[in-house]
């Protein structure tokens, strides 16, 4: 499969940060003409790895969101009811869904929140990758072209709204998973998508999106977009009230907004989340904002 390669590596490298052995591992197993899952929790790259991957080859990626509306008609494609009346069944009148346009172009399939959708669809995408061609009735069989690979991604299967995934789709796929980066990948990530996030408040909104995670009270914590979000809301909040960026009220306002709706609190804990935001965003004053030496509070 042209485009990835070793060349590719490097290209890839220099749009992500980190990800290193995950870049490595995508890029051999879709050379060896495979089709790969990536399972990790929301916010962990997944999707920009894979955009930075198709503009690194120049791969075409035909994108498709998974979720419960997603019949098989929808992913394979309908034909125009208004021009069946005038012309019958032709091919000419058969309207693509995602997964046929990419296997006729031989590009990659990335559908997103594979476990969100119903079985049904998932045999469809099974039989495509196994015998990459498929049987549309009235239409005929569509055969894949060269190039053409499934790429799903999916979050953990206790997620809400999720299904476990079968046997049949993972003894079809090379498994890669994705969790939360480190304190300084993340950071670094922080640095790039947000000019305050280069200052003492970029650290110290990482070390609290980080202390969701681990949170007692919390059963899903927020992804680095958190801090992010907390880096943006809070340069603009300084602006507007006229503050220092790293103003106590400033900060924790900026935090409210960005991570009280991403947190989840585990049932019976009798706290809100805001509650527990105010606890770590306490917790994570630097006593000295010169420490460069690891996470906030930690030498």
């Amino acid at each position: 499969m042209t485009g990835f390669d070793a060349a590719a590596v490097g290209r890839v490298r220099a749009g992500i940060v980190g990800r290193e052995r995950e870049i490595d591992v995508i890029i051999a197993a879709l050379a060896a003409e495979r089709h790969v899952l990536l399972e990790g929790p929301p916010g962990t790259g997944k999707s920009s790895l894979l955009r930075a991957l198709a503009g690194a080859t120049g791969a075409q990626l035909v994108f498709v969101e998974g979720n419960a509306e997603l019949t098989p008609a929808r992913l394979v494609g309908t034909f125009d009811p208004a021009r069946v009346l005038a012309d019958g069944y032709s091919p000419d009148v058969f309207l693509d869904g995602p997964l046929v346009e990419a296997m006729r172009i031989g590009a990659l399939l990335y559908l997103e929140e594979l476990n969100r959708v119903p079985e049904e669809t998932l045999n469809v995408i099974i039989t495509a990758m196994s015998e990459r061609e498929l049987h549309v009735p009235r239409l005929g069989t569509v055969r894949a072209e060269p190039g053409f690979r499934v790429i799903a991604a999916m979050n953990p299967f206790d997620a809400i709204g999720t299904a476990r995934i079968s046997s049949a789709v993972y003894d079809r796929v090379c498994r890669v998973t994705m969790d939360y980066q480190s304190f300084d990948d993340e950071l670094a990530v922080v640095h790039r998508e947000a000019p305050a996030g280069a200052a003492v408040l970029g650290r110290r909104a990482v070390h609290v999106v980080r202390a969701t995670r681990d949170h007692a009270d919390v059963r899903i914590g927020s992804s680095v977009r958190g801090a992010i979000d907390l880096c943006l809301v809070a340069d603009r909040l300084a602006d507007v009230r006229g503050t220092d960026l790293h103003d106590e009220g400033t900060g924790l306002d900026a935090a409210l907004a960005s991570l009280s709706g991403r947190i989840r609190v585990r049932e019976g804990a009798g706290r809100t989340a805001e509650q527990v935001v105010r606890d770590l965003w306490a917790a994570s004053a630097i006593a000295d904002p010169s420490d460069e030496t690891g996470e906030p509070g930690k030498a």
